[in-house]
């Protein structure tokens, strides 16, 4: 999609979700053909011309300040992600230099190694799994199976019929959560081939992936909480972390899951280390090297 649609698609979509109420408009009873506020009643509220938010929706960003942006972002209630994802779609960063292939130093993965009784990974910047330990093979998905082109999280969550059903009743959050950092990282990073390859793939292959993706929901991944139903130990609840990894510009970030201490989901991370045969990505490099050097 052009960076101008979707400008303009983002603000009609946070303009339909805005109730008049809600944002102190008064309708007198009258029947409304639209969801949301109309353009007169939003740019009336940022303090704009009807004319000039027109041309935003319309794409056309050319010469708008930050301070007219800002009171489009609070006549919208826009929150800090869509606020920041605003200012990005109308003046989009500047060409980065390409990222280079995801590499990993060995402390990294040493460090995925040690964590053996919770899962850990290291995701690079299109959700791109680029390193795990065994644990996260164990409880999410066995990705040594998995084809190295579709080793995201992305693939997993929207295609693979297996992880949804780990997932459970949670496959929704889950599904919009990644859909909304997709846009987020969309917008951070317009020009990742490897990003705009993977979200055409997946609105090509999946509808419930387009009908998400056309929510324009965008938020940053920080942290939140796991819950798989395991077919080996059942029901795993599991909070986690995002640690960013400035030193590795072609990697995103560490994920790291903990039980809460003294939990089911604890004991059954415990017995999962005891009992799994599941490969790390260490595991999996070890395996192809020898069967190279088989060959």
């Amino acid at each position: 999609m052009a960076r101008n649609t979707e400008l303009g698609e983002f603000l009609k979509s946070r303009r339909a979700r805005l109730r008049p109420e809600d944002a102190g408009v008064t309708t007198y009873g009258t029947r409304r053909r639209v969801p949301g506020l109309r353009r007169e009643e939003l740019a009336q509220l940022a303090g704009v011309s009807v004319a000039y938010y027109i041309r935003l929706e319309q794409g056309t960003a050319d010469g708008v300040s930050a301070e007219v942006l800002d009171a489009i972002s609070r006549a919208l209630r826009l929150d800090a992600d869509e606020h920041a994802h605003l200012h990005r779609l109308a003046h989009p960063p500047r060409r980065p230099r390409p990222h280079a292939p995801a590499r990993l130093r060995p402390p990294l993965q040493h460090l995925l190694d040690s964590i053996t009784h919770a899962p850990a990974y290291v995701v690079g910047h299109y959700t791109n799994v680029v390193a795990w330990n065994r644990l996260t093979a164990a409880i999410f998905v066995d990705l040594a199976n998995v084809p190295p082109d579709e080793r995201t999280w992305s693939h997993q969550i929207h295609l693979n019929a297996d992880y949804r059903a780990r997932l459970g009743d949670n496959w929704t959050t889950v599904a919009r959560r990644n859909v909304a950092y997709l846009r987020f990282r969309s917008g951070q990073d317009p020009d990742d081939p490897h990003l705009r390859a993977l979200i055409d793939d997946l609105r090509a292959r999946s509808p419930e992936f387009r009908r998400l993706w056309s929510a324009h929901h965008v938020t940053d991944l920080t942290h939140g909480e796991a819950r798989i139903d395991h077919p080996g130990v059942g029901r795993l609840v599991l909070p986690f972390e995002t640690l960013h990894l400035p030193g590795d510009p072609e990697l995103s970030r560490l994920m790291l899951y903990a039980a809460e201490p003294g939990s089911p989901s604890e004991a059954a991370l415990r017995a999962l280390a005891e009992t799994s045969r599941h490969l790390s990505s260490a595991d999996l490099a070890a395996t192809e090297e020898l069967a190279e050097a088989a060959d």
